[in-house]
């Protein structure tokens, strides 16, 4: 025990001797953990309370265009644009101002569509009653069932350059849903009419169907998922494997400087030097996931942010910490006994740590990459730790639900850990 207090109190200094190392392990994960989540909150308020502003160019004069002018200009989330400086807004002005990104985006309706529409609906209409004899000869069924129907003239729909794809089939599917309707409605109108129905109007006020929305948990207390519930466990786990800079850089500063030599002519194992690392480090990552946890509890409601309260799941979460914290050690210690120099541990420990994050779904959700990344994420470990963190917060899962992810998580330490000892020996028989 007293050969491991040395081994400890060694790592312990060679820490508090490096404030950039200490930098990176503390103040770097949560000014990332501040940082990305006001960055997606305020995203994510905006996408939702903002208006944005649509230039429409209404060509039509009809019936359809008033009524597109009149649900843009009744949808919250829409400020209608019709005038620049006082003047109409023509299809080549409005054009302009979207490509210099004034706007992003206009609507534009040609002419006559009101009209078009309407013939191609009463001609629709006119052959479906001829088909059922209702008010047609045969002679008049023939003539509309060989009437040929032109096409509609396209609405134009012009997208800042700047704008996103997701933007913009976003923005499509909400006007083709509102198009839509306008044509159903108008469809029902003109079927009242032949038919010599009267509805007043109510047949299509309201969405036949309806959607509810509900979060599948386990159990009635789950929590509801926010953009702080996915962005703490993410950024707990990459601080947590960011360890392996100032883990690796250390391995090698101490080959280097000939401190390992020493410690291998005194009666210590390599085993007893390890256990050191260990326990040090998976201090530090619990620390790290204390001061993360009051930043995400106290200091986010300070910024507008919801606050993360673990409440019961704060055992399980501390678990899901050391096992991963184990991983990262490993991983750590492996890098360092392969490298050479601190210039090759320090760079290569880092952008190793952000490949691993990327696949494994820290900065974009799994489900979102193509199909071959999605096969490549279960590999990573930081894929098995959010996965666990999300089953606990998310997903109301229990211990046994993350089994396999922490054995994963503890299988990856042994295979590393296991490897970094081959290497070593093999380096001292040289």
């Amino acid at each position: 025990m007293f050969k491991l207090r040395a081994a400890i109190k060694k790592e312990i200094l060679l820490l508090m001797r490096d404030w950039g190392g200490l930098g990176i392990l503390f103040i770097m994960p949560s000014i990332l953990l501040v940082t990305i989540t006001l960055i997606q909150q305020s995203t994510f308020r905006e996408a939702g309370n903002s208006v944005m502003p649509i230039v429409l160019v209404n060509n039509d004069g009809g019936e359809l265009g008033k009524t597109i002018e009149k649900n843009i200009s009744e949808t919250e989330s829409l400020k209608l644009i019709q005038k620049q400086d006082g003047k109409t807004i023509d299809e080549i002005n409005a054009r302009k101002l979207v490509s210099s990104g004034k706007y992003q985006i206009a609507l534009v309706i040609p002419e006559n569509l009101s009209a078009e529409l309407e013939s191609r609906i009463n001609s629709n209409v006119e052959k479906i009653l001829a088909e059922f004899s209702l008010d047609e000869s045969d002679s008049a069924q023939t003539d509309v069932a060989e009437q040929p129907q032109e096409k509609l003239a396209k609405i134009k729909l012009y997208f800042d350059p700047a704008a996103g794809e997701t933007f913009r089939n976003s923005v499509k599917n909400d006007i083709e849903k509102m198009m839509s309707k306008v044509e159903s409605k108008k469809i029902y109108t003109v079927f009242e009419e032949q038919m010599g129905i009267e509805t007043e109007g109510n047949m299509m006020d309201d969405n036949a169907i309806q959607f509810e929305e509900i979060i599948a948990q386990k159990g009635e207390d789950g929590i509801v998922p926010n953009t702080v519930q996915h962005n703490v466990p993410a950024w707990i786990l990459f601080g947590i494997f960011f360890i392996v800079v100032p883990l690796g850089i250390n391995i090698v500063k101490e080959k280097n400087l000939g401190t390992i030599i020493r410690i291998r002519t005194s009666p210590v194992s390599y085993a007893t030097i390890a256990s050191g690392k260990i326990i040090t480090y998976t201090l530090i990552c619990l620390i790290q996931f204390v001061l993360m946890l009051l930043i995400a509890r106290f200091i986010f409601p300070e910024l507008g942010l919801i606050p993360f309260k673990p409440g019961g799941k704060l055992i399980p979460m501390t678990i899901v910490v050391i096992f991963s914290s184990f991983a990262a050690i490993g991983l750590g210690i492996l890098i360092g006994t392969i490298m050479k120099t601190q210039e090759q541990s320090a760079p290569f420990g880092a952008i190793f740590t952000i490949i691993i994050s990327a696949i494994g779904g820290i900065w974009v959700p799994v489900y979102l990459m193509p199909e071959i990344m999605q096969k490549v994420a279960v590999f990573s470990p930081m894929n098995w730790g959010i996965t666990a963190f999300y089953d606990i917060i998310l997903r109301n899962g229990s211990l046994m639900d993350i089994s396999k992810e922490l054995l994963f998580l503890f299988l990856f330490f042994v295979g590393t850990f296991m490897l970094s000892v081959w290497i070593n020996k093999r380096n001292n028989l040289i």
